[in-house]
């Protein structure tokens, strides 16, 4: 158990001997480290429960706190806070016991749930563009941290495979098709017949209904038209999962929206018979009168011409889900926009009798530099595969700059993982909800939170190990020394090391409370600066033994959680750089 979980389990037994509310009992590190490492507030909050003053409440907790094994005597500071300072014997423990410790000080949670994530969903027959970065990667990480926490998590990529686009897309194969183009960049074909039948609809009124005629064909079932569409399906995929598999990302499920196609009349029978929906202008709707947010804001399952929505399939996907895996929670990281989509969903799931916690986990968008969504200067989506493969150049070019010695492959593999990573992280360190300027500049530098910065860090602790070795100082290149060579924390920069290696296990939790990777980033950079502070405060090979062990031991710890933490983001860390 952490010191900040020990230390608050001790002052929830204060807080009961003193006969105070022992939920009161919350521990934090502290703002400011010249008072101490952990404080709380738990005497300022009671006070005012007891209308007392909160010094004497602090007094009557401290009579009660019994942490002489771990801190210092407590102090009362300011209104009443209550400080901790922890020994450096009991500091040291605490890493040293880290060193047996593969968890690295992560508690699995005590309930585990059972917990879909959907995220990414592209289109069929478009390509996956800037617009799908957040929502892929921020669910993929979302993924890791849960599951690395012990959660029962299925990923299901619900892909937008079935819609009015069709029935251009299949009149456009049947006429305007170029094999050769096909079978070298499929999407890119599929976009262009797309495109000029659009073009043509325009100029052709007879056309359109032509057009609308094979849509049909296919929503009823025809043969060739439905074919047709498996085939832009399979070629669409190809091309999705390149791009997932450059990104390090795997789904449990891809079922999408056609999978739920015959289930959608049935649903919306059943909810106008068991007056959930009701007709309204010729349309089915499902109305929230005791939901103010949504009185004048109904949710339409059905169309007046009999075409279903949305969110129809949303609400059958919710009932398959829930048949298949009986879900404790389901998590939709889309955009902030359908914000009004997921709230009628989630309301009418309410009113069918669904208990599982449905939670939108939106996010903002990313602008270009201009500070407008971020597109071509043409005016057209920023496709992904480009972009990343663009941040693989850049990130190539600053490798050969800094290492031109370093053979080619090693290079682009380096590269590979600074690019990426660079992508992934400049998303996950925003707090999801806000909007960012993308900056290749920013992204890619090994200066400031950034992931070329952490993953430096790293880089630079996994070669004090190498240099270790060459020198005849230790055997292999583990960063974990012999138990006869224990963490002994000293100096004041090892004490804040130390401190900030004992609190990633408690980060990840706090990330799943509301869904925040950008807390992780945040703990990564500070452990990033943390280490490097103590790397030019404290000299590491140049120590004699028992002081050398010691700092390479917490080093090695260092790097551990380095690695371990950018792997929960997505995010790969090389050997050298």
């Amino acid at each position: 158990m952490s010191l900040l979980y020990t230390l608050t389990d001790r002052l929830a037994a204060a807080l009961g001997a003193a006969g105070i509310d022992e939920s009161l009992g919350l521990v934090t590190p502290s703002a400011d480290t010249r008072f101490g490492d952990f404080q709380t507030n738990a005497a300022m909050v009671a006070a005012k429960a007891l209308k007392k003053n909160p010094r004497e409440v602090a007094a009557s907790i401290l009579a009660h706190l019994q942490v002489e094994d771990l801190c210092e005597s407590p102090t009362v500071a300011g209104a009443g806070f209550i400080n901790f300072k922890v020994h450096e014997s009991a500091l040291s423990e605490a890493v040293n016991a880290l060193r047996n410790d593969r968890s690295l000080g992560v508690e699995m949670v005590k309930k585990p749930k059972t917990i879909i994530i959907d995220f990414s969903s592209p289109n069929v027959a478009k390509p996956m563009h800037v617009g799908h970065i957040r929502s892929t990667i921020l669910g993929d990480s979302l993924t890791r941290i849960a599951r690395h926490l012990g959660h029962q998590v299925i990923t299901d990529n619900h892909i937008g495979d079935w819609g009015t686009q069709f029935g251009k897309v299949i009149y456009g194969w049947k006429h305007l098709l170029h094999r050769e183009s096909l079978e070298q960049a499929p999407i890119a074909e599929l976009v262009r017949l797309y495109r000029e039948v659009n073009a043509l609809e325009e100029n052709d009124p007879a056309l359109k209904e032509i057009v609308r005629h094979e849509l049909v064909k296919l929503q009823q079932g025809d043969a060739e038209n439905l074919e047709i569409w498996k085939q832009a399906v399979v070629l669409s995929w190809k091309e999705f999962e390149r791009l997932y598999g450059l990104l390090g990302i795997i789904f449990d499920e891809r079922l999408g929206e056609s999978f739920y196609n015959d289930a959608l009349g049935p649903l919306v029978d059943r909810l106008l018979a068991e007056g959930i929906a009701e007709l309204s202008k010729g349309a089915v709707c499902i109305f929230f009168p005791e939901l103010p947010a949504l009185e004048e804001k109904p949710c339409l399952i059905r169309k007046s011409d009999g075409g279903f929505l949305y969110a129809t399939t949303d609400l059958a996907t919710i009932e398959y889900r829930e048949s298949r895996w009986k879900p404790d929670a389901i998590w939709y990281v889309t955009g902030s926009p359908q914000q009004l989509h997921f709230e009628q969903v989630f309301a009418a799931a309410r009113m069918m009798g669904v208990t599982t916690d449905l939670r939108h986990i939106a996010f903002g968008s990313i602008l270009g530099e201009d500070r407008k969504m971020m597109k071509t200067r043409s005016g057209e989506n920023v496709e992904l595969g480009g972009l990343l493969n663009e941040a693989i150049e850049r990130a190539l070019a600053v490798v050969a700059e800094k290492n031109p010695d370093l053979p080619r492959t090693d290079q682009e593999e380096i590269a590979h993982l600074i690019g990426l990573g660079a992508v992934k992280y400049a998303d996950l360190m925003q707090h999801r909800l806000t909007d960012y300027v993308f900056s290749w500049d920013k992204m890619l530098s090994f200066q400031g939170n950034t992931a070329p910065y952490l993953q430096n860090a790293y880089v630079r602790i996994r070669s004090i190990f190498r240099k270790a070795k060459s020198e005849g100082i230790a055997e292999g290149i583990s960063s974990i020394p012999s138990e006869s060579s224990p963490i002994v924390i000293s100096d004041p920069s090892e004490r804040t090391l130390a401190l900030q290696i004992l609190k990633f296990g408690e980060v990840l939790h706090a990330v799943l409370e509301d869904q925040r990777p950008n807390l992780l980033c945040l703990y990564l950079y500070e452990l990033a600066d943390s280490f490097h502070r103590f790397y030019e405060a404290c000299p590491i090979l140049k120590s004699e033994d028992p002081v050398r062990s010691s700092r390479m031991a917490l080093a090695g710890l260092t790097a551990d959680v380095l690695k371990t933490g950018l792997s929960l983001l997505g995010i790969g860390v090389p050997e050298r750089m």
